[in-house]
């Protein structure tokens, strides 16, 4: 039981995920500011290249003889940790550990040991904890924990480290409720969130956090009702609503066709964004493009452009997604266009809201055509990319092989397929109208090569032979080795298409 190795530490809750740990404040000399000088934080966020070590860098500002102070390092892990160059941040961590006139604090823990979570997976992380000094192991880094719990789905371990935290004390600010309400939203268990905060309320009071997420819940319910309920309670605790908060109530309200209400929050909402809520802006333009109001999309655009030197790829792909909506390709491709001379990362997902407009209003010549000048560009096409002409191809009921040319391309930009029934269902669905066997077989030896394999594909195969009225071969010693089973179905089609002459491209194809 955890609770055998939890040594009580006083205090409140760290924000693990929020600030980086605490510590106690020094003089000068490692800034990480943009001003002048030579300083250790510089140096070490100057490491881009993740082969890069920050030991190293560490060890030479010590032989120049120069100091390094705590601070200064848990000032860089925040700064490494905001920008997700986690190798980094780990390895100044596992440094300070090594230093004996560093003390660290329950904080420098959680931060470790969440570091450790996310590049080394949770048994790393377990065992970090474990053989963590009994001092550290208090409210801080039993957050952490509980976080990498959550992050990796575990609910159960994490529901006893919940219970573990009570019993121990530990429960004294929304952080850990707030860790379990984002697992059962994340798991579809929508009906333990209001239980959740109802538990909170018996240890403190639910803060910012809380009520965005319980506002998550009340999106995913669809219901105004209970937002509004929440609202109201979050005024009677005084939180403070944020972004965020009303980018949630106009979601609710827009989607609920309450456009008066919906604009109301897009107001409040648009007063709370600034350069510092950078993502409030992308927000406001997906919410005024599904109002139809072209009049504030481009207003926004327009403030982002005075606000911000340069966009990012993010949201400049919001602001193509949003033109599209509107029909409008020329303000599309001229933004596009102004994309492709400001952005170097050749990112396929901006283009593909392009390519995502063609295909869906049947432009199939200007798909294509647009998507060789992508590749002339530098611009490699991605899964998504390739699955858009899959379906623009199913849609125009092209030619089988121009469909199985761009599955296999797609396939092919993948380490691993997370299976989509619906696509695989329209390919072969598409193969059966016309009956072509050697097409219904190699679809076959394309998805076992990506590790899908179901008795419903097999059925398909068999109704393409006996659309084409033609016998498979050896299906049942081929089911056997793809461990696939028979249904009713199956053995139906099988009687049916044992009465035709063999189709021969089953054995050369399987």
């Amino acid at each position: 039981m955890l609770s055998r190795r939890l040594a009580f530490v006083s205090g409140g809750c760290a924000r693990l995920l929020s600030s980086s740990a605490s510590a106690t404040s020094g003089g000068g000399g490692g800034s990480i500011s943009a001003g002048g000088g030579d300083t250790l934080g510089k140096r070490l966020l100057k490491l881009i290249y993740p082969k890069r070590s920050a030991v190293v860098v560490l060890r030479r500002w010590a032989e120049e003889g120069r100091t390094v102070q705590k601070y200064q390092l848990n000032r860089v892990v925040r700064e490494l940790r905001k920008y997700r160059r986690f190798k980094h941040a780990l390895e100044i961590c596992e440094w300070m550990k090594t230093q004996p006139d560093m003390k660290l604090l329950p904080g420098d823990h959680a931060v470790h040991l969440d570091l450790v979570a996310k590049l080394r997976g949770l048994a790393s992380a377990e065992k970090f904890f474990e053989d963590m000094p009994e001092r550290a192991k208090g409210p801080s880094t039993c957050n952490a924990l509980l976080h990498a719990y959550v992050q990796h789905g575990v609910r159960d371990k994490a529901e006893a480290m919940l219970r573990e935290m009570a019993d121990a004390g530990y429960l004294k600010c929304a952080l850990p409720f707030n860790h379990m309400m984002s697992l059962y939203m994340s798991s579809g268990e929508l009906e333990k969130v209001p239980e959740m905060v109802k538990e909170l309320r018996r240890y403190a009071v639910p803060d910012l956090v809380t009520y965005n997420i319980w506002l998550t819940y009340c999106s995913r319910k669809s219901s105004v009702k209970s937002a509004e309920k929440v609202y109201d309670l979050m005024k009677d605790d005084r939180v403070l609503p944020d972004w965020m908060t009303f980018s949630l109530l106009a979601s609710i309200y827009i989607n609920a066709g309450l456009h008066v209400k919906g604009r109301d929050a897009l107001v409040e909402m648009e007063k709370r964004a600034s350069r510092k809520e950078r993502m409030a802006y992308s927000s406001l333009l997906t919410m005024y493009a599904s109002l139809s109001d072209r009049g504030n999309l481009d207003r926004v655009w327009s403030k982002m452009r005075e606000t911000f030197r340069k966009f990012s790829d993010a949201e400049y792909k919001c602001m193509l997604t949003s033109l599209t909506r509107f029909g409008d390709i020329t303000a599309a491709e001229s933004i596009y266009g102004e994309w492709e001379s400001e952005s170097g990362t050749k990112d396929s997902r901006i283009p593909n809201t392009i390519l995502s407009f063609y295909i869906k209003n049947g432009e199939m010549e200007k798909a294509e055509s647009f998507l060789q000048y992508i590749v002339q560009k530098g611009v490699k096409p991605s899964y998504c990319t390739w699955e858009l002409f899959v379906w623009g191809y199913l849609g125009n009921n092209e030619r089988v092989d121009k469909v199985l040319d761009c599955m296999k391309k797609a396939l092919s930009t993948l380490e691993k397929w997370e299976p989509n029934p619906q696509l695989a269902a329209a390919l072969f669905s598409h193969i059966e109208k016309k009956g072509d066997i050697e097409a219904a077989e190699e679809l076959l030896v394309v998805f076992r090569g990506a590790g899908y394999v179901t008795t419903e594909i097999y059925n398909s195969v068999l109704r393409t032979y006996a659309k084409a009225e033609m016998m498979p071969l050896i299906i049942d010693e081929r089911m056997d080795e793809d461990k696939v089973s028979m249904d009713e179905q199956t053995i139906r089609l099988l009687k049916l298409t044992s009465k035709y002459p063999i189709g021969e491209v089953s054995t050369v194809m399987s």
